[in-house]
């Protein structure tokens, strides 16, 4: 398999957990985002999204969107397991995903970031702020979640889960643009949890090998 990312594409950090959690070896491929590499047109081709990350499997099939990436993982290699088996626990994973994924990331990722600054002439207060408030709104709701007694060591239980695949990218994010993250201990704990394991250290971006300072 080929990997398609960029070191500090949250959506790439989630895919990269989930290949380390199962064990899967892959090609990595940088795409640098800042430096436009995937305006390129051997990019394009591949993906008519032009996004990353992008998983090219042994057989050609070329997979898209993070969330699709590791759900079809999970089902082409089930072991260890990234959704719970009951259905209430599956809903609840995929909501807290969601959260982080659908909530916190749309609106905070790079393209949307660069989009404040060029062509609605935000300064570097002004994005900053927008990028803090997100975060926030996202991470209370997460935080909510995590104090209804469901948690266990990590997001849902004592497994990780594809929420944690999708939480750790987010509190890397939200540390680099120095948000607050003291009102959500809970959550901070489940982070905590999950950076003791060799799968989310060996994925985080310093690990990779398009890592800059």
């Amino acid at each position: 398999m080929k990997l398609y990312n960029y070191f500090r594409s949250s959506a790439s950090f989630r895919v990269r957990i989930a290949l380390a959690l199962k064990g899967l070896q892959y090609d990595y491929v940088p795409v640098h985002l800042a430096k436009g590499e995937q305006k390129q047109p051997e990019f394009a081709a591949l993906t008519p999204e032009g996004l990353v990350p992008m998983l090219e499997t042994g057989d050609g099939l070329r997979l898209t969107q993070s969330m699709a990436i590791i759900e079809y993982l999970d089902e082409t290699h089930p072991t260890p397991p990234l959704l719970p088996a009951d259905a209430p626990g599956r809903a609840r994973v995929r909501a807290l995903s969601q959260i982080v994924a659908c909530e916190i990331h749309p609106l905070n990722n790079l393209r949307v970031l660069k989009y404040l600054v060029h062509d609605l002439k935000a300064d570097d207060g002004a994005k900053t702020d927008w990028y803090r408030h997100w975060v926030a709104v996202g991470l209370q709701a997460y935080e909510a979640r995590m104090a209804e007694g469901t948690r266990g060591i990590y997001s849902h239980g004592d497994a990780p889960t594809l929420a944690d695949c999708c939480l750790v990218p987010q509190i890397f994010n939200a540390q680099r643009f120095d948000s607050d993250l003291t009102p959500y201990p809970l959550t901070m704990a489940v982070f905590q949890a999950c950076m003791q394991l060799p799968a989310f250290q060996q994925a985080q971006p310093s690990a990779c090998p398009d890592a800059e300072p």
